[in-house]
C-alpha cells in the first residue's frame, strides 16, 4: 500500500512533466496528434489539480490531528458521541468535529511554536547597547 501511494504521489509531481513530454511530440500521425492532445490537457489541468490537492490535503492533516486528539481525550470523545445522531449524518458530525478540533489544536500548537521562537529571539543590537537604569 505504502509503494502505490508514494508511486500515486511520485506521478502527480511528475503529471506537469509529463504533459510537456506529451505536448511536445513530434508527427502527424492521429496518435502523435491525440498525445500531444492529451499533453496540452495535462498541462492545462496540472496547476489546478495542485491547487486542490493542497487544499484537500490541509483539511485532511486537519481532521487526522483532530481526530488523533477526540480518541486520546475520552470527554472530548464522549461528548462527540453525545451530540452526533444515528446514522450517517452522526459521522459528518463527527468529522466537522474532529477538522474543529484539529484546527484549534493547531492554533494552540502554532501559538506555543512562536511564543517560544520570541523568547528565544536574540535581543537586537540597540537594546544590546541600551544603557541599563
Amino acid at each position: 500500500m505504502t509503494v502505490g501511494v508514494y508511486g500515486l504521489v511520485a506521478g502527480i509531481v511528475k503529471l506537469d512533466e509529463a504533459g510537456l513530454y506529451l505536448s511536445r511530440r513530434e508527427g502527424e500521425s492521429h496518435l502523435v496528434r491525440a498525445q500531444r492532445a492529451l499533453g496540452r490537457g495535462i498541462l492545462r489541468i496540472a496547476p489546478w489539480l495542485m491547487k486542490f490537492l493542497s487544499v484537500a490535503g490541509t483539511a485532511a492533516m486537519f481532521l487526522v490531528g483532530g481526530g488523533i486528539l477526540t480518541h486520546n481525550v475520552p470527554a472530548l470523545h464522549h461528548a462527540i458521541q453525545a451530540i452526533s445522531p444515528p446514522g450517517g449524518l452522526g459521522s459528518v458530525v463527527g468529522m466537522l468535529a474532529d477538522l474543529v478540533i484539529g484546527v484549534l489544536g493547531g492554533t494552540v500548537v502554532l501559538g506555543v511554536v512562536k511564543l517560544i521562537g520570541r523568547l528565544r529571539r536574540k535581543p537586537t543590537a540597540a537594546a544590546a547597547n541600551k544603557p541599563a537604569q
